[in-house]
């Protein structure tokens, strides 16, 4: 497993970035569950977000890619409006437990 980071570093609505083996990957924390993506976009593979940590619209309810403004689901990761619609972010396996938040081992090194 790999530490992200503490859990309260990532409070409810909000948005993390991180760079793992030299990926960029990304943490949202919505209804008390914490979801990770890699930092690219489907459709034309760019970083997602607008400022450090800045992964979710202005609801704090999708994610939303800078570039071209297509917005994702926190939950699946499924793009549901934007060039890229019916496509999905790369998901991340993650867990938290009482010391934090973990990249989990079913990724290996070249998925992340």
């Amino acid at each position: 497993m790999t530490f992200l980071c503490n859990s309260s570093a990532l409070i409810e609505g909000a948005s993390l970035g991180f760079k793992q083996n030299g990926v960029g990957v990304f943490v949202v924390r919505r209804a008390g569950q914490v979801y990770a993506y890699k930092n690219r976009c489907p459709h034309r593979g760019v970083p997602l977000e607008w400022q450090p940590n800045r992964f979710l619209d202005s609801s704090e309810s999708l994610i939303q890619c800078a570039t071209h403004a297509a917005l994702f689901l926190i939950e699946s990761g499924e793009c549901v409006a934007g060039p890229c619609a019916g496509q999905f972010l790369t998901a991340i396996g993650c867990r938290e437990d009482n010391l934090g938040i973990w990249l989990t081992p079913e990724e290996s090194e070249d998925d992340v």
